[in-house]
């Protein structure tokens, strides 16, 4: 009897083991699939899981402001067109905690979606995916304002 029970806990341990090492053995790609899938059952518990903390309060703050909840914040900004059938990614790219993922959006452009790895899970970082795109309008404008401001001379057509 006593053998059955050390092998019980034996076996009890190593499925704890293994179920833990799978979580941490994920990927961005494992995480962004995860997302897809949830995303097409409309589930945005399972959606919120594969969320970064910094991506979570930045929907809590939508969803006060926009005098709505959480889950329909997550529901209607999934990253994907709703008829979009099909995702494509690539170039995975991680770098210490933090991680990058192209997949292209319903009008075919490649996109970049940063992760951060939370608690040793990949996380999906859709606040740092806002930064970017603020910060590349940003570049845009100071761009455009050089440009303008560097014009020393109109064109101006010849009599």
């Amino acid at each position: 009897m006593r053998i059955l029970c050390v092998i019980a806990s034996f076996l009890m341990v190593v499925a704890a083991l293994s179920a833990c090492g799978s979580d941490a053995a994920k990927t961005p790609s494992d995480t962004f699939k995860e997302y897809v899938k949830a995303s097409k059952k409309k589930d945005p518990t399972a959606m919120k899981i594969l969320l970064s903390s910094a991506t979570m309060k930045m929907h809590e703050q939508e969803a006060k402001a926009q005098n709505t909840t959480v889950d329909e914040i997550v529901k209607r900004e999934t990253l994907l067109a709703p008829d979009q059938t099909t995702v494509e990614y690539r170039n995975e790219v991680i770098n210490g905690d933090k991680a990058s993922l192209q997949f292209k959006n319903a009008y075919g452009s490649w996109e970049t979606l940063p992760f951060v790895r939370e608690d040793g899970q990949w996380k999906i970082d859709k606040a740092g995916y806002a930064d970017q795109v603020i910060h590349q309008m940003d570049e845009s404008n100071r761009k455009l304002d050089d440009l303008i401001n560097n014009s020393n001379s109109i064109p101006t057509p010849n009599p």
